[in-house]
């Protein structure tokens, strides 16, 4: 396993790569860390998926997405992977799309047991993560420094493998593009998120404005960011 491939060229929207890895057809999954449920109506609209239960930690976050719920087939549930709020063998599919570092450290270890509880035996855990690479990390980093626990998730998916409770079916390495139109943008998106505090002093906020208008053109703001993905099949 790495945890980086500082080679890897492919440039692609990530519902490509889990389209690839994941037969979503007919299957039961359990999506942790949903945030704004983009890539949950996303699946469950086009996967023609059995059922998706949603789990979000943050409060306000769940709260909006009770609120915006059209979807039959996805049911919003608040909880965090350490204590997922569901029956053994409940699920094909567990998703965590760039949320497993987001989970306090020393409770890592428990969401990998958790996980791989829900999960019915030879079921997939789908678990992408940002590469601590690139220009847009490079401007994230000035407020939000995520190298320790991004290799902390890593680790945490090592030593789950490594104890048998999953086995390692790929691992995949591409980018994602962003655009933003304005600094605005971006403030709107990545400052102001609720699950996270991000209290910028007047001196950092500017470093992190001239940063960012850096990459500004007429036509907006664009960047690469590189994510990894660990395929793991419960045994």
């Amino acid at each position: 396993m790495n945890i980086s491939n500082p080679n890897a060229n492919l440039v692609c929207d990530e519902r490509d790569i889990y389209q690839q890895l994941l037969h979503l057809q007919g299957a039961d999954i359990l999506e942790l860390g949903c945030g704004k449920a983009d890539k949950t109506r996303a699946i469950s609209q086009g996967g023609k998926v059995r059922s998706i239960t949603a789990l979000e930690v943050d409060e306000i976050q769940h709260a909006a997405n009770l609120r915006n719920n059209d979807l039959a087939n996805v049911t919003f549930r608040l909880g965090g992977a350490e204590a997922i709020p569901a029956d053994d063998e409940s699920f094909d599919i567990v998703l965590m799309f760039k949320s497993l570092h987001h989970v306090p450290v020393d409770r890592m270890d428990k969401a990998m047991a958790e996980i791989s509880r829900v999960l019915r035996p030879g079921g997939l855990a789908y678990i992408s993560e940002p590469v601590f690479a690139g220009e847009f990390n490079e401007i994230l980093r000035l407020f939000h420094d995520e190298k320790n626990v991004r290799e902390a998730a890593f680790s945490a998916v090592e030593r789950a493998v490594a104890a048998g409770r999953f086995e390692l079916v790929d691992e995949r390495f591409f980018s994602t593009p962003g655009h933003y139109d304005s600094f605005e943008q971006f403030e709107d998106r990545i400052l102001n998120v609720t699950h996270s505090d991000h209290r910028l002093s007047p001196d950092l906020y500017q470093r992190v404005r001239e940063q960012f208008m850096r990459h500004m053109t007429p036509q907006g703001a664009d960047f690469q960011s590189p994510l990894r993905v660990d395929l793991l099949r419960k045994p």
